[in-house]
């Protein structure tokens, strides 16, 4: 395998680039799969076409390759982030917010990986389905919540470990239209959240089974798939409620983390070589002073972490984040009424930030002018996917 060695800036794309051509060739994927993995080789190289600009007073002209979009490209998907966070700050109410982890047994991980939109779907609604049913009792709320709800399927190891995280208000609106308030410290019991997730996402489970939507993985026969979801419904579940937010963009922030750019980010990535991938991840089960997970170092054959890597490419169309309650895209009127029922204005129309505007952000540079004289760049030229750009005067460096 060629050598990958850039400690300081090693990049998903590097690994690819040296070891998927080889991979493709020794293992069936689907087209999908493929697709994700080529697109993210390619990102903004010319394989996927480009632009010039120049500035009008010859100081400099720069060359811009086109970035691939991929949502599981880590190198592309900061603009996407982004604007999908500034759009959801926009929209979550000025309230106490809760953010609460549903994860299913280790044991529903085959059943998961062959039945990945079937299982994602039931995921969701049960989750969604529990958390309505629970907000809803005036026992504990009795109103509307909003939510908005975002799949992981990964561990830190790249392991499969399907989990649900959500963003959930601390109260909701009632049905006269009042805003009602979490009243205790936490936004429902531990184990009966636990009890009513876990009773319909197994029922959910075995009426797919029964009506053959849900096929038993490798080796198994549907009957031995029902007695493990018998099994299953005696033991514990692993739910979290974590402590009450003043707000929610905390944790819209680390829900954006993982809308786009796949399971693992480059800044955690140490080396690639002599067939092995290195990389930094935290160990939930080796806790610091303060409960916080030990970051740690894993070690991966070439193959093995393009396997694990690619696992995680979602399915085409399957939507990763959904939001229900007060959230839900149908949900306007009632997001407005609960607004003003809090006493709050309704958000400013923006439109959402763009690359330029993202770069000299976070830079303090405008990519769109003159290092020199602070021109506007003009785009003069374009150039098809696989071609080489125009030639530039060697006077001017391109910068991809």
């Amino acid at each position: 395998m060629p050598r990958v060695k850039r400690p300081v800036s090693l990049t998903v794309q590097d690994i690819l680039q040296a070891t998927f051509p080889a991979y493709r060739e020794a293992h069936a994927l689907p087209r999908f799969v493929r697709f994700a993995a080529e697109q993210m080789m390619h990102c903004r190289t010319k394989a996927m076409g480009g632009h010039t600009e120049a500035c009008p007073n010859g100081h400099v002209e720069r060359v811009w390759y086109n970035s691939c979009k991929h949502r599981s490209c880590p190198q592309c998907a900061a603009l996407q982030m982004e604007q999908w966070l500034e759009r959801k700050q926009a929209q979550v109410l000025a309230c106490d917010h809760y953010h609460v982890i549903f994860t299913v047994p280790e044991d529903l991980n085959n059943v998961c990986r062959y039945n990945r939109k079937v299982f994602t779907n039931l995921l969701f609604r049960s989750v969604r389905d529990t958390l309505v049913k629970l907000l809803g009792d005036a026992k504990y709320l009795g109103a509307t919540p909003g939510m908005i709800l975002a799949l992981h399927t990964w561990g830190g190891q790249l392991t499969v470990h399907p989990h649900i995280h959500c963003l959930v208000t601390g109260g909701g609106l009632s049905a006269e239209g009042s805003w009602k308030k979490i009243v205790k410290d936490c936004l429902l019991p531990r184990k009966v959240l636990m009890a009513i997730f876990r009773g319909k996402f197994l029922d959910h489970l075995r009426r797919a089974a029964d009506k053959g939507r849900l096929q038993p993985p490798a080796g198994k026969r549907l009957n031995q798939l029902k007695g493990l979801f018998n099994k299953l419904g005696r033991d514990d579940w692993n739910v979290k409620i974590l402590d009450r937010y003043e707000h929610g963009k905390g944790v819209l922030k680390y829900l954006a983390r993982y809308l786009r750019g796949g399971p693992i980010s480059n800044r955690r990535l140490v080396n690639s070589d002599d067939g092995q991938v290195a990389f930094r991840y935290r160990d939930h089960r080796d806790v610091d002073e303060q409960k916080r997970p030990r970051w740690k170092t894993g070690t991966l054959a070439a193959d093995e972490f393009l396997s694990r890597l690619l696992t995680h490419v979602p399915l085409p169309g399957c939507q990763t984040v959904r939001s229900y309650g007060l959230y839900a895209n149908a949900k306007v009127e009632a997001l407005t009424q609960a607004r003003q029922a809090l006493g709050q204005p309704n958000p400013e129309t923006r439109n959402p930030v763009t690359w330029r505007e993202f770069m000299e952000r976070f830079s303090g540079e405008h990519p769109g002018r003159c290092p020199v004289c602070g021109a506007t760049l003009i785009r003069h030229s374009e150039f098809r996917r696989s071609r080489a750009p125009p030639c530039l005067s060697p006077a001017k460096e391109p910068a991809a």
